[in-house]
């Protein structure tokens, strides 16, 4: 030790009995200085000073132009001129003792290795020796001309770099992994290989505190740049809807609503169907709905708190990729931030982070970073021992299992993190060499060695096997069930195919992670042909992704120098195993391409990218390494504009589904889904042209058939495209359901009744087929029959809202009005905004006199709907119980809300009408017949409206009109007909009334109140045997009606008075002056009051 504090480390000549605590380090080249390529005179490896004010230890070699015995003498270092660093800067002389101990081993002027250590900072006033810093990796640096060329030819012989220059550094260069492991190394052992230096570094202090090979600790803005990143590229996606699976997944789940007791989630698989029910996705991810549960807990079914979950999780798993980069990948923290920012704005990750179910992926991720950095703090790394490192931390491999076992409860790819744990543990935290000693009794056998590995990796496998185990039986021991459209490879009859297509769709995914392009959120039914022949030129992309990736794995494990490769092995692990489950290796998948679960595998690929990167820069200038940054924040900023552009996509079901249609117009799913979508929304003839490209696509695709059946107006048409889905699919429910109920529309109920049992047969959980077949039953008088068919409904479907709503309504109408209301409760109970169900509710209560519980129920069924449908029954309520001003002002409100609804205006005039503003409402109806021309019933209510104020002349008139029209509903030929009957009664044209009367009952001889008004007309006339009959014709159809029997009374005693007066029969005809005089009264009947609603 020196006044000036340096500490000198001599070489020493071997011997046991050396102090502790020194370094002995013996340099011995295998060939001379001289010999070296290109005269080299010596090679300097340099470390930087640790924070701790620990020695750097410095290796030169001993120039071949001086005495053994002289001091050390600085060469200038030519080599920095290309990496970045100034080449004035030279180690300053101070205060520094001779060397006069000359190592044993060196002899026959042999270059002798000087190490001395240099105390970071000043002190005692001796000026401090500057560290100069190099770029690590380049060969090819060129020295100023006339003066020779440092040679790096061997690892060994590189320089270190720690600290680059300011003014030219970049984030791809850094540390050779072996130079320096963070603030807390301090000796240095040299070895002398092959005229090779190698600097090894080696821990001080506590060794469970250093338990990673890197202890660089990343910066707070270097953090907070990848989530800044996520953030900026995902934030349009927070104003999005629920799209896609998102629907099925929380808006369609009882599980995710928390409508079902919390251990439902950990029976049911991710849609709400129980994990044993064959049509189970099989898909177990209970903690994943858990967090759905949360979500509508806090912030109800508002998407953007569910979007913003996601996009806070991305941003979570982007910043602790960093953080496990710098741990366990890279040496130098702007790599591993390089690797992060990558990772946050890679459009591969639209799908995942705006989609609302990829949360499934973006959760598992970050718990897969969790474990595999439990994993590795639990080791306890000695990069300097020829053992095995043993398990110093058992917390924390608990905690691995703990937080793998959670990845896999949040997407089943999880599992695979435990594979890259123990890959990584034996590449890289065991020995890199160990030399196999030759008796098995020696005291460091392979198995003693070895141990402390094999009992990790022996625990982990079996709990992974038990962990499996419970998987599959949860499963019920059955594996999920696909069609072909959701992966035409799998079901393919030729192996070639099947093996070609998927080794295909591996540099297919590649290629995607390399080149987000095109991008699309469903890639089945046609996107991706299959590949049927060796000479398809496709073949030449997998031989040549393949080639690449099995030599870069084999070159790299194989090679002596390993730990140059980590980042590259490392890289591969991330993206090799995260992908295995999807690659149709083990098991058929639901899928051909599906862009969410790349999320994970794209880990590797930043870190492949960032390495491939730094190796550009090791071999390029100063002017290419400014090339090399501007390209990167380029791809950088595409990769930012790609996603941010594809997020928009996903911000509602129409977006979605039309970018479908436009990226992949050859795909035949995303135009069903489009079709879907517009069939939704009432856009008839869109959705009619897009099933028929489905169909031109993929002609035997049995729900486009069934879905195009039921938007065709012709009956024929319609059964013909039931019946072709049938033969392609004979199982297919809903076509099944479809044409059963088009025969019931034919009176064909037998096969009607067969067909629905076979829905019910092969779709045991469609609560529509139950609610149809109990209808059809229940029309036959089948109410035992229908009664059943319901009830197995409710067992079978007991989350279906629809299904105890319409079993309230059959309730009713066999005379059981409590037992309706307790399953309308029911439905309101699974489905609380059910306004069918309230306005059940509403009629029931009305019907039994409840005006103010009917009221209540319309009221709050208004409040979630506006439908005409919510609004009538309440308006005619208001009217009915005479509370015009509040059904005038429901009504001028629903004007304005349904311009184009002709009830409404139709109702609003009645009302008017109703308050004797007969002005208001006749210039109400008369504004409709110029905007409806054809409106039949603006001139009925004109009609009735002159009938009021007894202008009976323009009643006739609007009638006359309204016949004109030649309506093709009977019933309402039929009405008209009888109201003009009742007009011509007014203005005493009695046999012009009787004509009325006889067509209505031509057309509806059931017509009660034509026969008894026939009979009346009879009766003012005389006729009574002609009254008589028809009066008895109207009683067989109406025997219960009060107006008929006194009819029939005052004809009765009419006849006996003429007997009494006249003595004659009452065949005869009277003289039609004493008639009138000495009849009664007659009643007249009325299909329809005019002044109900």
């Amino acid at each position: 030790m020196t006044s000036a504090g340096a500490t000198i480390i001599k070489v020493m000549p071997k011997d046991p009995g050396y102090a502790a605590g020194q370094s002995l380090t013996k340099g011995t080249p295998k060939k001379p200085a001289h010999l070296l390529d290109h005269g080299a005179t010596r090679a300097i490896n340099k470390a930087r000073v640790n924070e701790a004010g620990f020695g750097i230890v410095q290796e030169f070699l001993k120039d071949t132009t001086r005495n053994a015995d002289q001091g050390v003498r600085e060469t200038p270092m030519v080599a920095m001129n290309n990496m970045g660093c100034k080449n004035d800067s030279e180690i300053k002389k101070g205060s520094r003792p001779s060397i006069s101990d000359k190592p044993k081993d060196t002899s026959n002027g042999e270059a002798q290795t000087i190490i001395r250590a240099i105390p970071k900072g000043i002190s005692n006033g001796v000026e401090q020796t500057k560290i100069k810093a190099m770029h690590f990796g380049t060969n090819n640096a060129r020295k100023p001309s006339g003066k020779p060329r440092d040679s790096f030819s061997s690892a060994g012989d590189s320089v270190s770099n720690v600290a680059s220059d300011s003014s030219r550094a970049n984030i791809y260069r850094g540390a050779p992994r072996d130079a320096l492991h963070g603030a807390d190394s301090h000796i240095t052992t040299i070895k002398s290989q092959n005229g090779s230096h190698k600097i090894e570094c080696k821990r001080l202090g506590d060794p469970n505190k250093n338990w990673t090979p890197n202890a660089i600790r990343p910066s707070l803005w270097a953090v907070a740049a990848p989530t800044f990143l996520a953030t900026l590229c995902f934030a349009q996606s927070l104003m999005g809807e629920f799209v896609h699976d998102d629907v099925w997944a929380i808006l369609n789940n009882p599980d995710s609503r928390g409508e079902t007791p919390l251990r439902n989630i950990f029976m049911n698989d991710f849609w709400g169907k129980a994990m044993s029910d064959n049509t189970s996705h099989k898909s177990y991810r209970p903690l994943c709905v858990l967090t759905f549960r949360l979500n509508v807990f806090l912030g109800g079914l508002d998407p953007f708190y569910f979007h913003a979950v996601n996009v806070a999780l991305h941003c979570t798993v982007s910043s602790l990729l960093m953080f496990t980069c710098s741990k366990a990948v890279f040496d130098d923290q702007r790599q591993a931030l390089a690797t992060a920012l990558l990772f946050s704005c890679h459009p591969i990750h639209t799908e995942a982070v705006a989609g609302i179910v990829g949360r499934a992926d973006v959760m598992s991720c970050l718990l897969f970073l969790l474990t595999f950095l439990s994993y590795i703090r639990s080791v306890e790394f000695k990069p300097l021992q020829n053992t095995f490192p043993s398990t110093v931390t058992p917390f924390f491999l608990i905690l691995c299992l703990v937080l793998g076992t959670c990845a896999m409860l949040v997407k089943e790819t999880g599992v695979t993190v435990f594979g890259v744990c123990l890959a990584y543990d034996l590449l890289f935290l065991c020995p890199k060499r160990f030399k196999r000693p030759s008796s098995p009794d020696h005291p460091l056998n392979v198995w003693y060695v070895a141990g402390p590995f094999l009992k990790r990796a022996a625990l982990v496998s079996c709990y992974v096997a038990v962990v499996l185990y419970f998987r599959v039986r949860i499963m019920g021991g059955s594996m999920p069930l696909f069609s072909e459209q959701d992966n035409p490879a799998s079901f393919s009859a030729y192996i070639l195919s099947r093996f070609l297509t998927y080794s295909y769709l591996l540099a297919f995914n590649a290629w995607l992670l390399l080149a987000p392009i095109t991008l699309c959120y469903d890639w089945q039914v046609g996107s991706i042909p299959l590949i049927h022949s060796i000479w398809d030129e496709r073949n030449i992309a997998t031989l040549l992704f393949l080639g690449i990736l099995l030599s870069v794995g084999f070159h790299c494990l194989v090679s002596s120098k390993r730990n140059e490769h980590r980042e590259i092995l490392v890289g591969l692990l991330f993206l090799v195993f995260p992908f295995i489950p999807a690659s149709n290796l083990f098991f058929r998948v639901g899928f051909v391409v599906a862009e969410r679960v790349l999320y994970m595998p794209s880990m590797g690929f930043c870190i492949l990218s960032v390495h491939g990167l730094k190796i550009l820069y090791s071999r390029t200038g100063p002017r290419g390494s400014s090339f090399l940054n501007v390209c990167f924040l380029f791809l950088l900023f595409f990769f930012s504009y790609k996603t941010i552009s594809q997020s928009e996509c996903w911000r509602s079901r129409e977006a979605l589904f039309r970018s479908g249609v436009q990226t992949l117009p050859h795909n035949a799913k995303v135009h069903y889904n489009y079709a879907n979508f517009l069939k939704d929304q009432n856009r008839k003839e869109e959705a009619r042209n897009h099933y028929r490209t489905v169909l031109r696509l993929y002609p035997q695709h049995p729900s486009a058939l069934n879905n195009l059946g039921t938007l065709t107006s012709n009956v024929t048409a319609a059964e013909e495209y039931y019946h072709k889905a049938l033969s392609i699919s004979p199982q297919h429910s809903r076509a099944l359901f479809n044409l059963g109920n088009l025969l019931r529309t034919q009176d064909r109920n037998d096969e009607a009744e067969a067909l629905l049992t076979k829905s019910i047969r092969y779709g045991p959980h469609f609560a529509d087929a139950y609610s149809s077949l109990g209808s059809l039953l229940a029309d036959q008088k089948m109410h035992k029959e229908a009664d059943d068919v319901y009830q197995a409904g409710i067992r079978n479907c007991p989350e279906s809202s629809d299904l105890q709503n319409n079993y309230g309504v059959f309730l009713v109408d066999v005379g059981d009005p409590q037992k309706a209301i307790s399953h309308y409760m029911l439905a309101l109970q699974l489905r609380p905004d059910h306004h069918v169900a309230m306005l059940n509710l509403g009629r029931l209560f009305r019907s039994m006199g409840q005006n103010t519980e009917a009221e209540m129920w319309y009221k709050k069924a208004l409040l979630i709907s506006k439908d005409v449908d919510v609004i009538t029954p309440l308006g005619a309520l208001y009217y009915n119980t005479g509370k015009y001003e509040e059904a005038l002002h429901l009504y001028q409100e629903a004007v304005g809300l349904h311009p184009d609804n002709v009830q409404i205006h139709l109702s609003l005039a009645q009302v008017l009408s109703a308050m004797d503003m007969t002005v208001e409402a006749e210039k109400q109806i008369h504004q409709m017949t110029e905007d409806f021309p054809n409106c039949i019933e603006c001139f009925r209510l004109l009609s009735a409206i002159y009938s009021k104020i007894e202008n009976y002349l323009k009643a006739l008139e609007m009638i006359d009109i309204a016949l004109q029209m030649n309506p093709v509903d009977p019933k309402i030929m039929t009405e008209l007909h009888f109201t003009k009957g009742n007009q011509l009664r007014e203005l005493n044209r009695l046999e012009e009334s009787f004509k009325s009367y006889k067509v209505v009952a031509d057309l509806n001889p059931k017509q009660a109140q034509a026969w008894m008004n026939m009979g009346g007309i009879k009766h003012i006339q005389g006729d009574y045997i002609s009254a008589r009959t028809f009066y008895q014709k109207a009683l067989l159809l109406d025997p219960d009606s009060k107006l008929l029997k006194e009819n029939l009374a005052k004809l009765k005693r009419l006849e006996k008075r003429l007997q009494d007066t006249n003595g004659r029969s009452p065949d005869l005809k009277v003289n039609k002056e004493k008639q009138t005089e000495r009849s009664e009264k007659i009643g007249k009947g009325s299909p329809r009051s005019n002044g109900d609603l």
